[in-house]
């Protein structure tokens, strides 16, 4: 285990190097190799056979993977569908300047062999971008001398895409409004039947001289016009990012970094970083303040919305004062609004990001319940779509889907309080696109691969480890419980390893806590001597034991009561003697106290049952609050957090603001699950009460009244754990009241998972036994060609194969190589066939 801690220390110490630690922003997203290839292809103009851009060919050369493509991949290594464009464009460019033939042969060698993995899932629909993109590549290839062919069984799905594609080019303005990213920003591939004059090309270039922060649009508007100011763009680009390119410039640095934040949030390694992080959010709390969220970077209110959502979603976790127009001025314009609907699959993956942002609403936030609300149901709707792949903004292959819409159904299912940390975290290391940060032009912005593969490593690790920690503790646990008695009482819920499992997953504790056992611990007798109670001690055992925990003496105890006061009284003292270790000083009797508290609520409910009392709704709420025991859970443990929670707050009842609420909370929550059970054993909660005392009100009433409580004080508790200001208790203290409330949310948010015995099964064995399954970590293995100059027969079958005749593309709407125009630039590239352009402009 040590050693395990000493791998991770150094690996955390390699990423803040490379990632935090004056570190370029750039460096951090994956070079694009589609927009690199593009640059390539421009000629030089005092030697038009030679690249301007040497540099970036050079790239292309270097940069091909071990498999035969080019592009980003995903956090385990495997081609999207993003590679096909990228790495038909860069076999074209090698091809175009004469270099780097067994590169092709690679390049090619790795289409023919996964074309129908990557494509076939796609069939009766694809991105927009792919059906811009893929076609214009085919046709490209045709005009170098390269004949990109087809099985049979794959040109049914391949027309499609073409037919795609047509249907944009006959539906869709040059510039329309900026909702999608318009067809003037894939100018590189825009088809020869696309007059477009100088005047018009000018007129949408940035102050910067770039068509919509595109390298690749600009390349191809550059190699149209000459333009001075697309060349000085692409000059800038070039010194600012030696070799290749990324696949937007300038890219948001802000936007960067909240997304590498958001991906250690994710994995689970916030605990690693927490200094770096606190940094990165200051400035960008500071960025907000000062200039409001930048636009002049982004083209499309999609971007904006992304980051604004992001950034209000990561401060407000880390305790940020920041309002909801941070990101909901969407809901202003219906146009926005309309626009979405109509189109949800598009917007799947920034409707998911804003569904997110909306998880912690503090009171009177109509504005972030307004925005919940329309992203949800956007949300239903691509769910009711199935797996119809129209995800621009979301990952394209079927098995990415299938997972996409999981975690889609996922974040709609669980509200982010019932979500444990530990579990959730797991998700996320096993995510295959978890490092697609927000949608390019052409591909995902992704963490580039050394950070990427770097952070899965960590996290993986770091789960791991806490895997041991959990399973060892677990052990010392059980044998605890057994040691005192606890395990066999011979009635009532045995919980040892519930309530282990609810302690470790619900908050990041150091590996080394004491904290996880104490609270397990105490819920532990909590959960035997509840029941003890509720079902087996009669009303003099009950009296004696209440009053055995006032005087805090076992005389005259015997049996259950005896067990369970021994039990309690050595838990108590091994918590008094921690914390005279670490504070010096000894809060046995405050313990004591709260303790005594507790019986006293148990033993109140347990008279009321047996003597058919039935208390006023008040009445029941202010035993019911504390015989829930949250409190005496979350309190006692704070005593050992750093910074601890001064003695004096434990005494009752002058708790704070945010721990009555915890108390109140899950007493609620409970009732909603248990009022039929408590109904048959005649006692009675909220629910039955509230119905009772409005006769004109149905239980579904009630318990609609009951959850409509729960949800306004959700609001306040999230405002006073989360907000400085709202609560004097240490943070620590504040962070474990929220852990404590998303333990009891999850196990009675839809029904009572705490009191079945097989609810919790597959959850507690991927938190604390099944390991981080090492498959989806593995890149799957693709055919590769055999090596170039080979003259295997098998290999010419294959590819021969795979030949078929030009006609049949130019059947599906493409061009054939005569079509192509010859193109003379301003810079005098005369006679020669510039492939980057399948437009003709008007004044040529």
């Amino acid at each position: 285990m040590e050693a395990s801690k000493l791998q991770i220390h150094a690996l955390v110490e390699e990423i803040k190097e490379g990632v935090f630690r004056n570190v370029d922003p750039y460096t951090l997203v994956s070079l694009s190799a589609y927009d690199t290839a593009w640059l390539a292809m421009i000629p030089d103009s005092n030697e038009p056979f030679r690249p301007m851009f040497k540099d970036c060919l050079n790239w292309v050369l270097d940069n091909q993977r071990q498999e035969g493509w080019w592009g980003v991949c995903d956090s385990h290594g495997n081609p999207t569908i993003e590679s096909l464009s990228a790495t038909l464009v860069c076999i074209i460019v090698l091809k175009q300047w004469n270099v780097g033939k067994a590169n092709i042969d690679k390049g090619l060698g790795f289409v023919y062999a996964n074309l129908e993995e990557l494509l076939k899932e796609n069939y009766g629909g694809c991105p927009r971008w792919f059906a811009m993109v893929f076609p214009a590549m085919v046709e490209l290839a045709s005009t170098v001398g390269l004949e990109i062919v087809f099985p049979d069984r794959m040109k049914g799905a391949v027309s499609d895409i073409f037919s795609r594609r047509r249907q944009i080019l006959e539906t869709e303005e040059l510039v329309d409004k900026p909702y999608n990213l318009p067809l003037l920003a894939y100018l590189e591939v825009l088809p020869s039947s696309y007059a477009i004059n100088e005047e018009q090309l000018v007129k949408h270039l940035s102050d910067d001289g770039s068509l919509f922060q595109s390298p690749s649009a600009t390349a191809g508007a550059f190699m149209a016009t000459g333009n001075k100011s697309c060349l000085a763009y692409l000059q800038s680009l070039v010194q600012r990012n030696s070799n290749g390119v990324p696949p937007v410039y300038p890219i948001d640095e802000d936007l960067i970094k909240l997304s590498v934040v958001n991906q250690i949030q994710r994995l689970g390694l916030v605990e690693h970083f927490v200094r770096e992080i606190e940094e990165i959010l200051k400035q960008v709390y500071r960025n907000y303040n000062n200039e409001g969220s930048s636009t002049k970077q982004m083209n499309l209110f999609s971007e904006k919305l992304y980051k604004d959502s992001l950034a209000f979603q990561l401060l407000r976790r880390h305790g940020y004062r920041v309002s909801p127009g941070i990101f909901c001025w969407f809901l202003q314009n219906r146009e926005i609004q309309d626009h979405v609907d109509k189109d949800q699959e598009y917007f799947s993956s920034l409707m998911l990001n804003v569904h997110r942002a909306t998880d912690i609403m503090f009171p009177e936030e109509y504005e972030l319940e307004e925005a919940r609300s329309f992203a949800r149901k956007s949300l239903e709707k691509n769910l009711s779509a199935g797996n119809r792949d129209q995800h621009d903004f979301a990952p394209s292959s079927s098995h990415r889907v299938l997972e996409y819409l999981k975690q889609i159904q996922h974040e709609l299912d669980h509200p982010w309080l019932t979500r444990l940390e530990h579990l959730e975290h797991r998700m996320c290391i096993e995510e295959s696109d978890m490092n697609a940060l927000w949608k390019g032009k052409t591909s995902f912005h992704r963490l580039s691969s050394s950070h990427n593969e770097k952070l899965i490593q960590l996290a993986k690790m770091n789960f791991e480890l806490r895997q041991s920690v959990y399973k060892n503790e677990l052990e010392e646990l059980k044998r605890w419980s057994k040691e005192w008695g606890l395990t066999d009482m011979g009635f009532g819920r045995e919980k040892t390893t519930y309530c282990y499992f609810a302690v470790a997953s619900s908050t990041t504790l150091p590996y080394d806590s004491l904290v996880r056992l104490i609270v397990a611990k105490g819920a532990i007798i909590i959960t035997v001597a509840d029941d003890f109670f509720d079902m087996k001690g009669s009303l003099d055992e009950l009296i004696n034991l209440t009053d055995a925990v006032r005087r805090w003496d076992s005389k005259g105890l015997n049996g259950h009561s005896k067990t369970i006061f021994e039990a309690l009284d050595h838990h108590v003292k091994e918590i008094a003697e921690e914390h005279l270790q670490q504070q010096g000083s000894d809060i046995t009797k405050e313990l004591q106290d709260l303790w005594c508290e507790t019986f006293e609520s148990w033993l109140t409910e347990a008279t009321w049952s047996r003597s058919g009392w039935i208390p006023s709704m008040d009445e029941y709420l202010e035993t019911g609050m504390i015989s829930i025991a949250t409190h005496t859970l979350t309190l006692i443990a704070s005593c050992l957090m750093s910074p601890s929670l001064p003695s004096y707050k434990l005494r009752p009842p002058q708790y704070e603001t945010l721990t009555k609420l915890l108390m109140i909370i899950p007493r609620l929550l409970n009732d909603i699950q248990s009022y039929e059970k408590e109904q048959e054993e005649g006692k009675t909660n909220l629910v039955l009460l509230y119905a009772k005392g409005s006769p004109e009100v149905d239980i579904e009433a009630s318990i609609a009244y009951v959850r409509d409580i729960i949800a306004k004080m959700e609001k306040q508790i999230f405002q006073l754990a989360l907000i400085d200001g709202y609560s004097d208790l240490p943070e620590s203290v504040k962070s474990l009241h929220l852990s404590c409330l998303k333990v009891f949310t999850m196990f009675f948010h839809s029904s009572n998972r705490y009191n079945s015995d097989t609810a919790l099964f597959h959850d507690i064995q991927k938190a604390i036994y099944v390991p981080i399954q090492s498959e989806t970590l593995k890149p799957r293995k693709h055919v590769l060609p055999l090596p170039h100059g080979s003259t295997s027969k098998e290999y010419k079958t294959t590819l021969n194969s795979y030949r078929f005749d030009r006609s049949s593309v130019k059947s599906r709407g493409s061009l054939a190589a005569h079509e192509v125009p010859r193109l003379t630039s301003r810079n005098g590239y005369k006679n020669m066939v510039v492939p980057a352009l399948k437009f003709r402009l008007s004044f040529i």
